[in-house]
């Protein structure tokens, strides 16, 4: 499956326009509504709170905080969190874990600063814990360096789809090793040398935990202009997107389904923002139907 979503906004005074764009983006069919996961700035919606309002809202249509902050969220009240909302859902939501970064903001929260290299274990101690905490099954314990849980039952619910935002070496080998998917960091896409280099790191640490790195899923974060009229270049003079036209769009998101194992695009506006309302129409009424007709052919 090629899973069509788009980016809205968490921002307070935006409350209005993302409810009526999240049912929008519902009735016209697509698969995904994503946010952003910064918990301490005052003026942003708290994540999963959004989340689980806009799927309240909508009947289709899955949820994914891209990424989670994992360094705000213990992973055990992380994994009732995602298995409550997919229970009250019928399954309409996705995991997106990260890392964490702006250390600085997350220690003004309350919660400890890590290292690097303590933050990655704890990530993929994390992803591993909460896969754990879902799908039933006898009690668990986890003995871990940053999580322990004694003798806690798992959701009856299964655990949804982990996917990642993983960028530095270590935690792509995490994603490798234990994650079902991998968003690009920095809306990189299928022709930069990010991906090139990064989505490798990937696929080894799958084949040397024995999985098939075909089963790790890449997602991307594509912002980018829907024009009425063809553009001359749809690409920078460094190879980053720009956008199009819808049939350039078309074009460009099918070749990368069917000739870079592209599993997925969720739409932003230029410069990481969220699409106007003409723009995710054009989105999902015109380019996405389209592109899914050319890959099923």
């Amino acid at each position: 499956m090629t899973h069509f979503g788009i980016g809205v906004s968490t921002a307070v005074a935006a409350v209005p326009g993302t409810l009526e764009l999240a049912v929008q983006a519902d009735r016209a069919g697509l698969d995904l509504l994503t946010v952003s996961d910064h918990p301490y700035h005052a003026d942003r919606l708290d994540a999963y709170a959004e989340i689980g309002v806009l799927l309240g809202r909508t009947e289709r249509i899955s949820g994914l905080v891209s990424v989670t902050n994992l360094p705000t969220r213990p992973a055990s009240m992380l994994a009732r969190t995602v298995t409550s909302l997919s229970a009250l859902t019928g399954g309409r939501i996705v995991l997106g874990m990260g890392v964490g970064g702006l250390w600085g903001d997350i220690a003004r929260l309350g919660f400890t600063k890590l290292t690097l290299g303590q933050a990655v274990r704890a990530f993929e101690e994390g992803i591993r814990l909460v896969k754990l905490l879902g799908g039933g099954g006898g009690p668990v314990t986890f003995d871990g360096e940053f999580y322990q849980v004694t003798n806690l039952d798992p959701a009856e619910e299964a655990m949804p789809p982990v996917w990642t935002g993983s960028v530095g070496p270590k935690s792509l080998a995490v994603t490798g090793r234990v994650a079902d998917g991998w968003m690009p960091g920095h809306a990189a896409d299928w022709l930069s040398e990010r991906y090139r280099t990064s989505r490798p790191l990937i696929d080894e640490a799958a084949a040397e935990a024995g999985r098939d790195p075909a089963d790790i899923a890449t997602v991307y974060n594509f912002p980018g202009r829907i024009t009425a009229e063809p553009l001359r270049n749809t690409r920078t003079d460094d190879g980053r997107w720009i956008g199009g036209s819808p049939d350039q769009w078309i074009e460009e998101l099918t070749g990368a389904v069917l000739e870079h194992d592209a599993a997925g695009f969720v739409l932003f506006g230029p410069g990481g923002t969220t699409p106007d309302p003409g723009s995710a129409a054009r989105w999902a009424e015109e380019i996405v139907p389209a592109v899914r007709e050319a890959v099923a052919k």
